[in-house]
């Protein structure tokens, strides 16, 4: 991460689904900076703070629909130091080949297309506002917010 690149919008709690035959979805956090977005599945950050940034999420969401807010505590820093994991992906915004926000009756997805060494890959994205954890961690109900403000950032910056 550069060192002039700021963090737009961190989601914590996202049920991240590739859509191919046989996959199981994944808890991630998305990250989206001036000029990449990133899944982190394995962090750094202590239990603790990860319980307390879910629960004030949930709240500000069920307040306001914008996704586009970022929980104290975790930086460009701390976001350099998780995408040294290989198992965290990242992708540069012009890897970006369709962002759209679809409604479902349970929730709101984010649906993103990208390319990642000339393949293409289908993510939808959901954020988690609860979850059962026997006999797997599972998500039980999901939150409706509005993603265009990401979409819209997203389509923008890729047109620089």
């Amino acid at each position: 991460m550069e060192s002039d690149e700021r963090i737009k919008a961190h989601l914590v709690s996202v049920w991240k689904v590739e859509k191919k035959l046989f996959s199981r979805g994944k808890e991630c956090m998305f990250i989206l900076t001036d000029r990449r977005l990133a899944f982190v599945s394995k962090t750094e950050a202590k239990s603790r703070w990860w319980s307390a940034a879910v629960e004030r999420q949930v709240v500000t969401l069920l307040k306001s629909d914008d996704p586009l807010l970022t929980h104290d505590g975790y930086d460009g820093k701390e976001l350099a130091h998780d995408l040294e994991n290989k198992k965290n992906e990242e992708y540069s915004l012009d890897d970006v080949i369709s962002a759209e926000p679809e409604e479902k009756k349970w929730g709101s997805i984010l649906k993103l297309k990208l390319k990642k060494d000339d393949k293409e890959k289908n993510y939808q994205l959901s954020v988690v506002k609860d979850w059962v954890t026997y006999p797997v961690k599972d998500p039980v109900k999901f939150l409706k917010i509005n993603w265009s403000p990401i979409v819209e950032f997203i389509n923008k910056q890729r047109t620089k």
